[in-house]
């Protein structure tokens, strides 16, 4: 009986075999050429990704400035100068909302969670006109004063050409993912003039593993990104710069866990209140554009009595590696950067939570080391030193990506005197963020982004 059987099975086993022999071969297939033509198309991604994201970043410098050269003109009317300012503001920012919300709905915020999204593929490659949106808005929306960084749309301009570059090479779907992680890290690496960063941003937290095929093609885009910028951006210095840093000791150990428990609570309340501040804005009946006109003009305020603290922050992260600062004087800005960082990613317009981040982070070390100084002004290191230890702590904090929170501080500054106390402050920063539950920043985002994808294909609107 059983022989009989078998004779029945065998012409089906038979007929199997060639379809299963066709499903294992289909992988070497997609990827056609090869690891070389990976590469090659890798290649060709960074670079067009650099220049995009290179012009991208000289024009926010520039729009910056205008902005700053706008409040100190206006300043000769206090008050139809204020008026003016406030009205500006208020109307690139409702701008920027209108073309995401009217013209492309996927370009809103940061971008990383949507490239997150595509890469672990629960959401399709997006349209083109996701670029040139991301492009215009993000320069309305930072140019405005919008405490929002360059770097998310950066990434997400970077995943964009990556799609549109693959389907042209007719690269297979898990290919075409791929090209768009190393799009996104050529974005990051040119953002902030990072290129190791940005290759190991994308390996930790988007790909999240480091095979030998993805860390080829994520390292050639971020390298051929990095050197397609340099072109337009002619610097190959850091974007930050730090004093001469005395080595590290011991005695230094309980200010440096100190940084790292208060990055991580801090870290903790702003992915709290990021979150809460979107689903507020999920709810709210305001139309999109109107709340973004108030969000703005908001800001406009603030920028009019202080120009320097609305934006990116750059400046301002500078100013704590150097040890600007008072007590009274930091603690202001962290209160007033930590509310303008959350109600400006609010207002859904494009920009990225990186640089806020920064600012935060290295201001917060700042305190920390102003304050050590008051109790054991012996242990306590330089002010540059806990600043620069904040950044990356508070980054792990928040992200709960400590490698590319080290790799990123260390080469936004050049400094590699610090990295045994940044490792520790990155340790203790993710053990408490993690004892007190907290989802990493870009997991809640990328979860949101695909939920709004399910709602509008029950509604009918396709992604």
């Amino acid at each position: 009986m059983l022989q009989d059987r078998a004779r029945a099975w065998a012409p089906v086993v038979l007929q199997a075999v060639p379809r299963l022999r066709r499903v294992d071969a289909a992988p070497s297939s997609d990827r056609s050429g090869g690891q070389p033509a990976l590469a090659a198309a890798a290649a060709v991604v960074g670079a067009l990704t650099g220049l995009t994201a290179a012009t991208f970043r000289l024009l926010l410098e520039h729009a910056g400035e205008a902005r700053i050269d706008l409040v100190r003109w206006a300043h000769g009317s206090p008050v139809l100068g204020f008026a003016l300012v406030v009205l500006v503001c208020a109307a690139g920012t409702s701008a920027a909302s209108w073309l995401v919300h009217r013209v492309e709905p996927h370009a809103e915020g940061s971008g990383i969670p949507r490239v997150e999204a595509v890469v672990e593929g629960r959401k399709a490659p997006g349209r083109f006109r996701i670029l040139p949106v991301k492009y215009v808005g993000g320069l309305l929306s930072i140019g405005s004063g919008l405490a929002l960084g360059r770097e998310g749309p950066s990434v997400q301009m970077g995943g964009t050409i990556a799609a549109v570059v693959g389907r042209a090479l007719r690269r297979s779907g898990p290919d075409v993912r791929l090209l768009v992680a190393a799009g996104a890290a050529a974005g990051l690496a040119t953002a902030f003039n990072a290129p190791i960063a940005g290759g190991v941003f994308v390996l930790e937290e988007l790909l999240k593993r480091f095979d030998p095929r993805t860390t080829l093609a994520t390292l050639v885009a971020s390298a051929a990104g990095f050197a397609s910028a340099h072109v337009l951006l002619h610097s190959s210095t850091s974007d930050f710069h730090v004093p001469q840093l005395a080595e590290p000791s011991l005695a230094q150990a309980p200010l440096v866990l100190a940084v790292g428990v208060a990055c991580g609570l801090l870290g903790v309340a702003y992915n709290w209140s990021v979150i809460r501040s979107l689903r507020i804005a999920d709810t709210s009946r305001w139309p999109v554009v109107v709340r973004a006109a108030l969000i703005g003009a908001a800001v406009g305020a603030v920028g009019w009595f202080g120009p320097g603290l609305v934006g990116g922050g750059d400046d301002l992260t500078q100013q704590a590696l150097v040890g600007h600062g008072t007590v009274l004087t930091v603690t202001g800005l962290l209160v007033l950067r930590f509310v303008l960082g959350v109600v400006s990613y609010a207002a859904c317009t494009p920009g990225g939570l990186f640089a806020p981040m920064l600012v935060l982070g290295s201001n917060l070390g700042l305190l920390v080391e102003l304050l050590g100084q008051t109790v054991a002004p012996h242990q306590t290191p330089e002010p540059a030193a806990l600043a620069l230890i904040g950044m990356a702590a508070f980054f792990t904090a928040t992200v709960r990506a400590p490698v590319t929170g080290l790799v990123l501080a260390t080469e936004m500054t050049g400094s590699t005197t610090l990295l045994p106390p940044m490792l520790g402050a990155c340790a203790v920063a993710m053990l408490t963020a993690a004892m007190l539950r907290s989802t990493p920043i870009y997991d809640q985002l990328t979860q949101r982004a695909v939920n709004a994808t399910r709602v509008n294909a029950a509604e009918g609107h396709p992604d």
